[in-house]
C-alpha cells in the first residue's frame, strides 16, 4: 500500500497525500468553500473557511431529498426530451432554479458564511455537478429582502472544483503568462458565430507563431495530435461537444472530418451516436481518455466553448467524477471553463469575447467569467450594439461584427435585454484555480 501511495503521490498527488488541515490553512481569509454531499436519506452541505475549526454542516430534512430527486428527474427528462419539450426546459429554467434554491435551502447555507468572505468555491456532488448553482437566487443576508443570485453576493468570484484534492493540485500551478493562444475554430463548419468569436479573441493575444488557430477543415485529430501543447498559455476549443450519458468516457470534442461515412461498418466501440443522422468517429475526435494524456505544463486556461463540456458521469458515487474538466485539470491546466447544456451559438460568442476582454484586466478567471455573465444578462440591445462598435474600432474588425449582432437582435426594442434568461448566460462554469 505504501508503494502504491508513493507512486500515486509522484504522478498524481491528489489522493493519499491530501491533508485537509493543510488545505484549509492554505485558503486566504476571504474565501469560503461549500461542498455538497448526498446520502441515502438527506442532503448534506459542508461550509468552511480558513477560520472555521470544523466545517459547518447543514442537513436537509428527509422530504427535501425526495423533492430534489423529483426535481432532478423532471429536469433531466425535459432536457433530454425532443425538441418541443426542450423549448419548455429552456423557458422554464428560471422557475426551476427558483425551486432548486428552495429545495437546497440556499439562503440558509449562504447565511452561514461570514461577510468578509467575498469569494466562493462550490464543490457539487453527483447530479449537482450538472446544475448552475452559481445562478441560484438568494435573499440578501443584509436583511433588505432583495433577491439576487449567488454570483452577485460574492464580488470576488464564484468558481467550482471537482474536489478539494483537485483544487489543491490546481492551486499549486503558477502560470503568470497569458500571451500564447492555441484555438480550434469551427471544425464542423456549421457554427455561424464561432468564426466571429475566435477571430475577435485571437486579437487579444500575440501574433503567430505565438498564436495558432486551426480553422474549420484544418482542425483535424491528426493536427491536434501533432501539436506540442506545452508552448501555449491558453487553449480554446470553439466547436461541437457531446456528452455520452451511457458511456461517459466516449464523450468528446468533435473535430473536422469526424462525421461517420455512410459506407462505414457500425462499431459500437468506435462511434458516438448522437441520433440516427449524427454518428461520429471517435478516432477523429478528442475524447476524455485522450484529454488525460495531454501535456499542458504552461497552460493557464482551457476554455471549452462548446455544448455539454461540463457534464459528468453523475451515476458515479466517487468524489472524483469522469468528465472533460477533470481531464484537462489532470493534464496540467489549473483552470477550465465549460458548459452545462446545449448552448446558443450567438450568446456564447458574445459571452466568450467579453470574458477574454475582462481577462485583460487584473482579475481572476472566475471573476472575469462572472462579470461577463452578468453583463450579458443585463445588456440592452443598444448597449450591445455600442459595445460591438467600440470593439470594432479597438481591434480593427470588419463592420460585419456589429451587423451580425444587429441582425440577430433586431426583433427586440433598444431598451430590452435579449439575453436575460439564464439559458443564455448561466451554462458556463469556471472550474479549478480561483
Amino acid at each position: 500500500r505504501k508503494q502504491r501511495n508513493d507512486l500515486q503521490d509522484q504522478y498524481l498527488p491528489i489522493g493519499s497525500s491530501f491533508n485537509f488541515e493543510q488545505f484549509q490553512n492554505n485558503l486566504d481569509d476571504h474565501t469560503a468553500i461549500v461542498q455538497f454531499y448526498i446520502t441515502g436519506d438527506k442532503l448534506l452541505t459542508f461550509i468552511f473557511t480558513r477560520e472555521t475549526q470544523q466545517p459547518i454542516v447543514w442537513q436537509s430534512e428527509p422530504q427535501d431529498l425526495d423533492k430534489f430527486v423529483n426535481w432532478k428527474d423532471e429536469y433531466l427528462r425535459d432536457y433530454k426530451a425532443d425538441k418541443i419539450n426542450k423549448n419548455n426546459w429552456q423557458n422554464d429554467l428560471s422557475n426551476r432554479l427558483d425551486e432548486l434554491a428552495d429545495i437546497l435551502s440556499i439562503d440558509d447555507i449562504i447565511k452561514q458564511i461570514t461577510e468578509r468572505c467575498d469569494r466562493l468555491i462550490l464543490i457539487p456532488y453527483q447530479y449537482l455537478h450538472l446544475l448552475p448553482l452559481h445562478a441560484l437566487p438568494i435573499t440578501s443576508k443584509q436583511g433588505e429582502g432583495k433577491s439576487k443570485i449567488i454570483m452577485e453576493q460574492f464580488p470576488a468570484g464564484v468558481s467550482y472544483a471537482p474536489s478539494c484534492q483537485l483544487l489543491q493540485l490546481a492551486q499549486t500551478r503558477k502560470r503568470p503568462n497569458f500571451t500564447h493562444l492555441f484555438a480550434v475554430q469551427n471544425p464542423s463548419a456549421d457554427l455561424v458565430y464561432t468564426n466571429l468569436e475566435v477571430e475577435v479573441i485571437k486579437g487579444y493575444f500575440n501574433s503567430p507563431p505565438d498564436t495558432e488557430v486551426l480553422v474549420e477543415n484544418a482542425a483535424t485529430k491528426a493536427a491536434i495530435d501533432s501539436k506540442v501543447f506545452n508552448t501555449f498559455h491558453v487553449v480554446h476549443f470553439s466547436c461541437h461537444g457531446y456528452f455520452n450519458y451511457q458511456e461517459p468516457r466516449k464523450s468528446a470534442l468533435i473535430l473536422a472530418n469526424a462525421q461517420k461515412p455512410a459506407s462505414a461498418e457500425p462499431n459500437s466501440e468506435r462511434y458516438l451516436r448522437i441520433s440516427e443522422e449524427e454518428v461520429f468517429d471517435l478516432e477523429q475526435c478528442l475524447t476524455i481518455d485522450e484529454v488525460f494524456e495531454l501535456q499542458l505544463e504552461q497552460c493557464r486556461l482551457v476554455t471549452l466553448s462548446a455544448c455539454e463540456t461540463g457534464l459528468i458521469d453523475y451515476t458515479n458515487i466517487s468524489d472524483e467524477y469522469v468528465g472533460l474538466p477533470s481531464g484537462f485539470l489532470v493534464a496540467g491546466s489549473p483552470a477550465v471553463v465549460s458548459s452545462l447544456w446545449k448552448v446558443n451559438d450567438l450568446s456564447t460568442a458574445l459571452l466568450m469575447i467579453k470574458f477574454y476582454q475582462n481577462l485583460l484586466k487584473p482579475m481572476s478567471l472566475a471573476l472575469a467569467l462572472n462579470q461577463a455573465q452578468l453583463w450579458l444578462r443585463d445588456a440592452t440591445v443598444q448597449e450591445l450594439l455600442d459595445w460591438a462598435e467600440q470593439l470594432t474600432k479597438q481591434l480593427n474588425l470588419d463592420n460585419n461584427f456589429k451587423e451580425k449582432i444587429k441582425k440577430e437582435i433586431r426583433l427586440f426594442k433598444s431598451e430590452e435585454t435579449p439575453f436575460s434568461s439564464p439559458f443564455y448566460w448561466a451554462a458556463y462554469c469556471a472550474i479549478g484555480k480561483y
